[in-house]
């Protein structure tokens, strides 16, 4: 109970860090399971994207999942491993677990990254955010294509 209480307490810090607006959320839709452009026509950039799974201020994805990055520390064991990845999902698949991994899996903890705040249910209003810009997302996504 005490490691769900810290990552719930992790999870609720990150969320009122965060200072992404409705304003800056970029439209997207979801066919089947993938979001097949990019947001707002960005490139990622991988590099930028592997910054930003390690920051525990950002994406904080080792906070839930094992990725090959050994010089850091601690791996989640929370969600599923994102060695190979790259390998079996492909680019739209995987923008649209990283937006919103809900669409795929309604039971999902994972938290929606790049959502209107108003389609967040979130207990506090001023905890509403979505917390990656369409940049980061397209980062991140640039990233883990490479898992292969």
């Amino acid at each position: 109970m005490v490691g769900l209480y810290r990552h719930s307490a992790w999870m609720i810090g990150l969320i009122a860090a965060a200072s992404v607006s409705a304003a800056d959320v970029a439209h997207w839709h979801a066919e089947g399971l993938a979001i097949a452009q990019p947001l707002d026509g960005l490139r990622g950039d991988a590099a930028r994207g592997r910054a930003l799974v390690i920051a525990r201020d950002k994406g904080n994805c080792l906070a839930c999942h094992q990725l090959p990055i050994p010089e850091e520390p601690s791996h989640g064991t929370v969600g599923p491993p994102l060695m190979g990845v790259g390998a079996r999902l492909n680019e739209g698949e995987l923008r649209l677990r990283v937006v919103d991994e809900k669409q795929v899996n309604p039971d999902s903890i994972m938290p929606s990254f790049h959502l209107d705040p108003a389609h967040l249910y979130r207990p506090r209003p001023d905890m509403a955010s979505t917390i990656l810009t369409a940049q980061e997302i397209e980062d991140i996504v640039a990233y883990l294509v490479t898992l292969r």
